[in-house]
């Protein structure tokens, strides 16, 4: 990967657009970057990441806030990256989501994220304009994720100081995102919910069995064995239960014998004494019959009458039918004549009469059509007329309303504008408000402490003075002091003699030390409250002054009421624009209100007009069609109804001569059918009728005494040998028969208890045999895979008790380790290099990522907390590039980026670090160093100057030709 140009505008510090010309400062290979804390140097690395992968490394990739605070409103936050990878060349654009102040009027709006790749070069094709498409296409080209690029190509020493002083837990996590294990994470994962899985599997099919064993038990009435039962009990259970089936089966065959003896005799017993209740019950219903006969006869002969009249009485009922026909008929005869009469009429042809009114109706068709449409026509220009004057009304009032808007439309942008002059004026006349209503007590507070100072002045004088008096009388007594700490054959501290022949004597109120050391004490705190009074003075006149500077000299009682007027005005700016904006779009709605009035009562005007003169004319016609009736539809409706009147009376005369002839027919027939069936007239006949429901009846009577005596005769003929006076204890039979077969059913019901115990027991064997053949195999899995698994997690047979995963990483560490060495040990003129440990950490933590220097001086291994300042950025420095070197590896990274750590370096380790920095440009690479050491800046001519400004921080190349 090589950088050729970075371009960014508004991020960050960078107020404008700046430009970078990675060609430029990299034509030696080596080049700084330099500038004011703050300035702004590790934002270009940012702008880098972010061009690159849309985020910027640690933690301010949190805060996501990206637009510089001084950019222009018009400006466009965005950064421009070109570079090639892999021989092709492309250009990234990308721009982060911020807020931006609207275009028209106040507030902000959300400006989206956008990004975009461009081929410049090494390949054809389309680029990208989706931020997802762009992400996967840079992360594919770079080989690399965004944790790994921050890592590898930003080398951030002091996150590899923290590195190396770093838990095993916290390593791990930082090889995570370097190495990408997370696969081996999901192998180990994937292990332990096989091996939970397959737990789950081996306890259901433990459990399927134990249900099994129980389930038998059960049916064999029996408590399972403990342990869940084996093959030889199972054996044992299912021969007890055949042995108990043949027994069950051997008692119910004999008790079914017996059974089936007495049911035998039973039977016999019951049909005997059937036989002698139906021979009793054969001469009774003969002797019944006897005694029915009389009326047998007569039920025969009403019967039969009743069926030789049933083909008069229809006939008679036609008659009545007809009858009631023609009464209907003839009234309906009478209405329609009155209906005529009604009318006036005084013809004889009914049928040619209706025909030619209905003609003369006809004609007038056309006529009453323009009649309905002349009363329309009347109602509408009745509602014109109307309309229009309402609408010449609501003009009027309009115009009027009108001609005082002027007046109320400058009334209110007056009103408006002033409220907008004092929310404009707002601000600062609360500013001075706010200074005039705090400057009493600002000047009370400025007066208090002014006393509290001079107090806490004066109390430190004094304390002072005390101080001093206390240490010149110690002096003054100090032989006493001296005296005092004499001991016998001991060196006098003053003039070395172990003689004391004439020690001075005590005085008394002798000061001492621990006088001296009070009075010291109490002069520190005097002078410790007046520095805090001096403090507090000092800030309260700070205080006095600014609120002053902002009153200006003006009466604070009139700031504070100008404040409260202005604050009034402001308030209701809102309200009096609204209400300017109401007033006119009010007025241009009652302008676009005139000129529609005006327009309507132009139509309503001419549509009056034309429709008046339409009406006049139909008039006239009208007036001679409707002869001497209202108007020509009621003359029309005369002539129909006249018509359909004449009509409705011809048809019902014909209708009374037909109905009259039919009547006389049909009491001829009804005569001739009577005498045919025998009657001598039809009151005789219409006598023997009988419903059929009636007719039945007697049918049945005559059938149910025939019935009774055949149905006797044959049981007598049938049983021609039994004895009606004969008795039978069917009842004894029965008991006998009952008790032995609920003995048979009962043994029958052990049979098939001991039968279903057999076969159920049997289906169970069958299937707990084949559970037990499915478990071995899963308990064999299970157990293979659970030391697997074990191994895998770092447990078990693991000796080293390490992970999948961080046996992983304990590799890959392993490596940097190696290539890390050779670079510190250059660096170091052979006195350190890494080694790798798997040991296990404190309180039982997993080994396999320890990380020790080995000090060839000592010949020692230690940590690599133990090494200085100094030592752990050569350390950090040397893990930085080994760690590049093992995670770039298969991928070309020609630009590397090293920020900070260089001043902890003395003259001779910093010319290492440059000599090690220089095999990596010899290489190809360009390398691009961030620091504040001037000495850099004396050793490297290609530098990169970021200059910081209130407005904004800016670019300078410095050594370039």
């Amino acid at each position: 990967m090589q950088l050729h140009r970075l371009e960014v505008s508004a991020f960050g510090p960078y107020a404008g657009r700046e430009v970078v010309d990675f060609d430029l400062l990299g034509a030696d290979g080596l080049f700084l970057l330099h500038g004011d804390t703050g300035a702004g140097k590790t934002t270009l690395l940012d702008a880098v990441a972010f061009a690159l992968f849309g985020r910027v490394p640690g933690a301010r990739g949190d805060v996501k806030r990206l637009r510089c605070d001084y950019a222009d409103r018009d400006t466009p936050t965005e950064v421009v990256l070109e570079l090639t990878v892999r021989g092709r060349r492309f250009r990234v654009a990308r721009s982060p989501e911020y807020d931006r102040p609207k275009k028209r009027g106040d507030g902000f709006t959300r400006q989206p994220a956008k990004a975009s790749l461009t081929w410049l070069g090494g390949w054809r094709g389309e680029g990208h304009s989706r931020i997802d498409d762009v992400a996967r296409e840079v992360e594919s080209l770079l080989g690399l994720t965004a944790e790994q690029f921050f890592q590898v190509v930003l080398l951030p020493q002091g996150e590899f100081a923290r590195f190396l002083r770093a838990e095993t837990a916290e390593r791990e996590k930082l090889l995570e995102k370097l190495f990408g294990t997370e696969r081996f994470l999901d192998v180990e994962r994937w292990f332990r919910e096989r091996r939970l899985v397959k737990r789950r599997e081996l306890d259901a099919l433990g459990q399927a069995n134990r249900d099994l064993v129980q389930r038998v038990a059960e049916v064999a009435g029996e408590e399972p064995p403990e342990g869940g039962g084996d093959r030889e009990w199972l054996s044992s259970l299912l021969k007890r239960l055949d042995e108990a089936e043949r027994d069950a089966d051997q008692e119910a065959v004999s008790r079914a014998a017996r059974c089936g003896a007495a049911e035998a005799e039973w039977r016999r017993a019951r049909d005997l004494a059937e036989r002698v209740r139906r021979v009793r019950g054969a001469r009774e219903a003969l002797a019944r019959c006897a005694e029915a006969e009389p009326l047998r006869a007569a039920w025969v002969r009403e019967r039969d009458a009743a069926r030789r009249a049933s083909v008069v009485a229809p006939a008679h009922e036609a008659v009545r039918r007809l009858g009631r026909a023609l009464d209907g008929v003839v009234a309906q005869e009478r209405a329609a004549a009155d209906a005529v009469a009604a009318f006036g009429y005084r013809g004889v042809d009914l049928r040619a009469d209706g025909e030619r009114f209905r003609e003369e109706a006809g004609g007038l068709t056309q006529l009453a059509a323009e009649a309905r449409r002349q009363v329309a026509d009347q109602r509408r220009v009745a509602d014109l007329e109307q309309r229009s004057r309402a609408a010449a009304a609501r003009l009027d009032e309009l115009v009027a309303a009108l001609a005082e808007v002027p007046e109320r439309l400058a009334a209110a942008r007056t009103a408006a504008e002033e409220s907008a002059l004092a929310a404009a004026r707002l601000d600062a006349v609360a500013a001075k408000a706010a200074a005039a209503r705090d400057l009493p007590a600002a000047e009370a507070a400025a007066r208090a402490a002014e006393d509290a100072r001079r107090a806490a002045v004066d109390a430190h004088q004094r304390a002072k003075e005390v101080l001093l008096g206390v240490r010149q009388q110690r002096l003054d007594g100090m032989a006493v002091e001296l005296a005092a700490s004499l001991r016998a054959g001991r060196a006098c501290p003053v003039c070395g003699s172990a003689e004391h022949p004439h020690p001075a004597q005590p005085m008394l109120n002798a000061v001492t030390g621990a006088d001296e050391e009070r009075a010291a004490a109490e002069e520190q705190s005097a002078l410790d409250r007046r520095n805090a009074a001096e403090q507090v003075f000092a800030d309260a006149s700070g205080r006095l002054a600014v609120l002053r500077e902002a009153v200006g000299g003006q009466d604070p009682a009139a700031l504070i009421a100008d404040h409260r007027a202005v604050g009034a005005l402001a308030a209701r700016r809102a309200e009096r624009a609204g209400a300017l904006a109401e007033l006119e779009r009010r007025v241009e709605r009652a302008t676009r209100d005139r000129a529609e009035l005006e327009r309507e009562v132009a139509e309503l005007t001419t549509r009056h007009r034309e429709l008046g003169e339409v009406v006049r004319e139909r008039a006239d016609r009208l007036a001679e069609a409707r002869g001497d009736f209202p108007d020509v539809p009621a003359r029309r409706a005369h002539l129909l109804d006249l018509a359909d009147a004449l009509t409705t009376l011809a048809d019902r005369r014909a209708a009374v001569a037909e109905h009259t002839e039919r009547l006389a027919e049909q009491r001829v027939e009804v005569s001739r059918l009577a005498a045919e069936a025998g009657f001598a007239d039809v009151a005789e006949a219409l006598a023997a009728v009988r419903t059929e429901s009636a007719v039945a009846e007697l049918e049945a009577k005559v059938r149910e005494v025939e019935d009774a005596r055949v149905a006797a005769e044959a049981v007598l003929a049938e049983l021609p040998d039994t004895d009606p006076d004969a008795e039978v204890d069917v009842a004894g039979a029965e008991a006998r028969y009952r008790a032995l077969r609920a003995e048979a059913e009962r043994a029958a019901s052990a049979l098939a208890a001991a039968r279903g115990r057999a076969n159920r027991a049997n289906e169970l064997a069958g299937r707990l045999s084949a559970a037990w053949a499915r478990l071995e195999p899963v308990e064999a899995e299970y157990a293979e895979l659970d030391a697997l698994t074990d191994v895998i997690n770092g447990m078990g047979q693991n000796t080293r008790n390490m992970t999948l995963r961080t046996y992983v990483l304990a590799a890959r560490l392993e490596e940097v380790a190696v290539a890390a060495s050779a670079r510190l040990e250059r660096m170091s003129q052979g006195r350190y290099r890494f080694v790798h440990s798997v040991a296990a950490g404190p309180r039982g933590t997993r080994g396999g990522l320890g990380l020790d220097v080995l000090d060839d001086y000592s010949g020692q291994q230690r940590p690599a907390k133990t090494l200085s300042g100094g030592e752990s950025f050569l350390a950090s420095l040397a893990l930085a590039l080994g760690l590049s070197d093992v995670v770039a590896a298969g991928a070309v990274l020609d630009t590397l980026f090293i920020d900070e750590g260089f001043g902890t370096l003395d003259a001779e380790t910093l010319e290492l670090v440059m000599t090690t920095l220089d095999e990596l440009r010899a290489g190809g690479r360009v390398v691009g160093l961030v620091s504040h050491v001037e000495e850099l800046r004396q050793r490297i001519p290609t530098r990169l100057r970021v200059r910081k400004a209130r407005g904004g921080s800016s670019l300078e190349v410095v050594g370039c030709v």
